[in-house]
């Protein structure tokens, strides 16, 4: 198996070793919950397929890229599933499944799926700034090198003023993470919220697979 390096799914994204019955298409963004979750429950049917998690920050290229990909790999699995919910693309990537016969997961976008659609959805939180395992590691891949806060400190406000907790959503019990969670919420001036959300609705999704 590919090591796990989170630049490369960043920037990269994983390909799939070519081996099992179901193809699933995901964000690098999810790599390490999905490949927990297939060696946890032995699911070796499940073969993963990883687009760069940097299309976070585009959602419009979303669509297309899973489109292209379903396409190209699409013959040599039974069976395609999209591991992205909606991500920002108002829709677009449901038609694009819908069209392509594909199946996909449910919610607005991760945080809402890891924390259990119903749950966020009842929440109505307005003033969140959500971070995953993922996006705390790559918080400077994410949030502050595209934002320039690395060189312009002051936009700050501009960005996230209207924002008052960042909510840290952890996959994991691990110590450094919630630190480093800890610090990115004072970096942006705002309170910080742990919650243990575990892998949420994703292993439902998965074992329905």
């Amino acid at each position: 198996m590919t090591r796990l390096d989170d630049q490369t799914l960043t920037e990269t994204g994983l390909a799939p070793e070519g081996r099992g019955r179901v193809l699933l298409i995901g964000c690098g963004a999810l790599a390490r919950e999905i490949l927990d979750l297939k060696a946890a429950n032995g699911w070796d049917h499940l073969d993963l397929h990883c687009l760069p998690a940097i299309l976070h920050n585009h959602p419009e290229k979303i669509p297309t890229a899973v489109e292209e990909a379903v396409t190209a790999r699409r013959g040599d699995y039974g069976q395609v599933f999209v591991l992205y919910a909606d991500c920002g693309t108002g829709g677009l990537l449901q038609a694009a499944c819908a069209r392509l016969g594909v199946e996909m997961l449910d919610g607005p976008h991760c945080y809402s799926f890891f924390e259990g659609n119903a749950a966020f959805a009842a929440r109505e939180e307005m003033t969140a700034f959500y971070l995953t395992d993922f996006l705390v590691r790559q918080f400077d891949a994410f949030v502050t090198k595209p934002l320039g806060l690395d060189r312009h400190p002051q936009l700050r406000d501009m960005y996230f003023g209207n924002y008052t907790t960042l909510v840290y959503q952890a996959q994991t019990d691990d110590p450094e993470l919630t630190a480093k969670a800890r610090a990115c919420a004072a970096f942006l001036g705002l309170a910080f919220e742990r919650r243990f959300t575990g892998y949420g609705d994703l292993e439902g999704a998965l074992r329905q697979v």
